[in-house]
């Protein structure tokens, strides 16, 4: 069944998504998909800083929008109309469990088959493009990485800082979160995007983050995920 979400330009429906952000990185699966491009088109403006994990995501997939980066089909979300009260907003934890009386035809489909004339345009567009002999994108890649501290008395608002300090063109950094490893120490998650042509992750892991100044901080990283876009 669909993923159902109240409002998010109200502070009830906020505050349901930032907790349901607390523990995900995207709102279905493990990378960006068009459920996250439906909840991301509903917001009327970027969400305020105070719910930390929705203004993460946001920042993340606006950032990903601007680069054209989202393909995954996502397993089905629905928003509701900001007309929707407060009052009716429905818990994200209850939006898995089965209603007796949810009628699937209606649910909206915001994703929906091309007309034929959408497919005619783009495929005119398509030509146009390769008449013009304009130089195909390279592709591109979403990566998640885990970034280890040294031990439990690193501090990892610096590790953070000192991994977001590299800049290399074709890399763009996304949502991270912190994630208990054990005995008080804990592991930073991060995501970047990434141009194919530009970045290699392996050298990147290698000549940058394990290298000085931000070893100082970091003493390996690992490839959690890595998904063309």
């Amino acid at each position: 069944m669909a993923a159902s979400f109240a409002n998010v330009n109200s502070e009830a429906g906020l505050k349901k998504l930032d907790e349901y952000l607390l523990s995900r990185s995207y709102i279905t699966g493990y990378q960006a998909s068009k459920d996250d491009l439906a909840v991301y088109s509903s917001f009327s403006a970027a969400p305020a800083s105070k719910y930390v994990n929705v203004s993460r995501w946001f920042s993340h997939i606006d950032a990903l929008v601007r680069l054209s980066g989202i393909t995954a089909e996502g397993q089905g979300v629905k928003v509701e109309s900001t007309a929707v009260p407060s009052a009716s907003t429905p818990d994200v934890a209850d939006a898995a469990a089965p209603a007796a009386d949810d009628d699937d035809d209606d649910d909206v489909d915001l994703f929906g088959e091309e007309t034929e004339e959408e497919k005619k345009a783009a495929e005119e567009r398509a030509a146009a493009v390769k008449a013009s002999g304009k130089k195909k994108e390279s592709g591109k890649s979403s990566v998640l990485l885990d970034v280890k501290p040294w031990d439990d008395e690193t501090d990892m608002a610096k590790l953070e800082e000192a991994v977001r300090s590299v800049k290399m063109e074709g890399l763009l950094w996304g949502a991270s979160k912190l994630v208990p490893v054990g005995y008080g120490i804990k592991k930073l998650q991060i995501m970047m995007t990434i141009v194919d042509d530009l970045v290699s992750v392996d050298t990147l892991i290698e000549d940058y983050l394990c290298a000085e100044p931000v070893n100082e901080y970091v003493q390996s990283c690992d490839i959690v995920a890595f998904n063309k876009i």
